[in-house]
């Protein structure tokens, strides 16, 4: 259990990470590229949408699908909601630091 709570941990690390570059990238996306037209802005923010929505995947379901492949399927449940939970924690931290 304790390698799980550890790997849930490091992939909810991993995916506040992860969100934290895309917030700041999206933040200063207009002083990098210049204001972009209708249609290009908002396919540019799509295909970034539809690209974190791929890594975050990744990130949150891929270890728990592969050891649901592997026939284990309680760790695969446990190592999913331990991640989820990881990501509250941190949420909650962020939250109440911006409160502050």
């Amino acid at each position: 259990m304790k390698k799980l709570i550890t790997l849930g941990f490091f992939y909810a690390l991993g995916e506040g990470i992860y969100v934290f570059l895309v917030a700041i990238f999206m933040l200063n996306a207009e002083k990098i590229f210049g204001k972009m037209p209708g249609p290009a802005g908002i396919t540019s923010l799509l295909m970034i949408f539809v690209l974190s929505a791929a890594i975050s995947g990744a990130l949150v379901l891929g270890k728990p699908i592969l050891l649901y492949q592997e026939g284990k399927k309680l760790e695969a449940v446990k190592l999913f909601f331990l991640t989820l939970g990881w990501l509250l924690v941190f949420l909650a931290i962020l939250l109440l630091a911006m409160h502050k």
